[in-house]
Formats: structure tokens, sequence, C-alpha cells
């Protein structure tokens, strides 16, 4: 993912925090690691005589490694004589990958809303607030991937903004043809919102909001693509360059 924390605010972070289990019994500097709060995923090769751990901290993949008497643990990335980052390659295939997997997975599995042909070859996943000025540009940025059936929208509700964002999210989510209703409402046509809902709709309305809060997010839109390394996420209306990344190249 885009998002990334620098080491100082990471060893800020691990001040106070709270121990948690861990599955197995490592090293004692990699257990007392463990024990402030980082996710142990595994151990891997390492030169001059050390041992690298992939790490996990609230998302953020961390390298440490033990030195060879496995007295210390050195947090950081490792860099050879040429500048290049030998903790790249463990922590893409340790953390980042699995991690990136599962959010996707999460995504799919999700109560989104089909913006664009069902057939389209890339799937483009962004959290969408009905009161969301962003939302809305980025809607309207995005037609001539859709409309060329290149590229396809899954727009995930979220009632957060105003005090009746949740009442239109809601109504579009309940309306015979949710695809059709948000493609109206981004053209100025909102379902007129009911005094009550189906029980199925609000914990539909629920559950998106469950799966922003678990990703960490706090702005709409947050949009989210495939890339070569996993996948990246883009919080608020990404510039030019990064529309066209988003939707996998320039406009058709």
């Amino acid at each position: 993912m885009s998002l990334r924390l620098s080491s100082s605010v990471l060893a800020l972070a691990f001040v106070g925090a709270i121990p948690i289990a861990v599955a197995e019994e490592w090293p004692d500097p990699i257990q007392a690691i463990a024990n402030q709060g980082l996710t142990i995923h595994g151990d891997f090769e390492a030169p001059s005589g050390l041992t690298g751990y992939a790490a996990s901290y609230q998302g953020q993949e961390i390298a440490v490694y033990l030195t060879e008497d496995g007295k210390h643990a050195i947090v950081g990335n490792l860099v050879d004589a040429e500048g290049n980052n030998l903790s790249r390659e463990p922590l893409s295939a340790m953390v980042r990958g699995p991690q990136d997997a599962e959010i996707w997975s999460d995504l799919e599995e999700s109560h989104w809303v089909l913006d664009g042909d069902p057939d389209a070859p890339r799937v483009v996943y962004t959290i969408t607030d009905p009161n969301c000025p962003y939302c809305k540009q980025l809607w309207q940025e995005t037609r001539p991937w859709v409309e060329a059936g290149e590229v396809q929208l899954r727009h995930i509700l979220v009632g957060i903004l105003l005090e009746d964002s949740p009442q239109k999210a809601l109504a579009i989510l309940e309306s015979n043809d949710p695809a059709r209703a948000l493609h109206e409402h981004n053209q100025g046509d909102t379902p007129p919102a009911k005094e009550r809902f189906s029980p199925e709709t609000e914990q539909t309305l629920y559950e998106n909001h469950q799966l922003m809060q678990g990703l960490g997010l706090q702005a709409t839109p947050s949009t989210f693509y495939q890339v070569e390394a996993g996948i990246e996420v883009i919080q608020g209306l990404p510039n030019d360059e990064r529309l066209q990344e988003i939707m996998g190249g320039p406009a058709p």
C-alpha cells in the first residue's frame, strides 16, 4: 500500500504498546520486540551472520535483524555497498504480499456497487460517501475508462461526512438497481430518503463502515488498485498522473 510510516514514527509507536500473544517463542531480543506490539511473521537468511525477521506493526512491514551472538536486535532495512535494500524482497514476500492478498479479498467480498462493465479487465475499488464532492469528481474523471469498458469501479458506500450521508447511502443501497441509482446520484438525482430502511441494508452500511475503519482509512474517496508489487491505496482525489496509474494507463 502507499501509506508508510517512517522509522521514527514507528519507534514512537512502540512506546507503551500493548503486548500481544505470539504463536511461537522467538529468540529473546525478537521476543522483546514482539512483546512491544510487533507481529513476527517469520525469519529469513541475511548476510554477515545476521538472521532477518519479517515483522509488521499496524499493517506496516518492518525488518528486524538478530546479531550472530543472539543477544541484540536491530530494527531497520539492511543495505549493501551498492545501496540496494536487502530487506525489501523478504518483507514483500512474507508480509506485504499476504497482507495485500487479504485486503483485496476483503474488498472483493464487501458490499460494493458496480460502476461500469462487469467484464472490464481492470478492477478498482473506491470508498464513496454520497456527500463527498471529491467522490463525485473522481466519478466524473473516470468516465473515459469506464465508458470504454476498460475499467470497472466498485463503489463501497459509506455515510460519514454529513448528517444525511447515511440516509443517502442507504437509499442507494436499497434501491431496485443500486448501480443505476449511484449513476443518477452522481448526475444530481439522489433517490429519496426514507424514514426506515431494511435491517439488511442497515447491516450492509454498517459492515462497510467497519471495513473502512479496519483498513485505517479516514478520507473519501479512498481508492484501491493493483500494481505489480501488490496493491496501492490513494486517500483523497488523485492528481492526473496518479489517476492514470489507477486506471492502468492514459484515457482511451
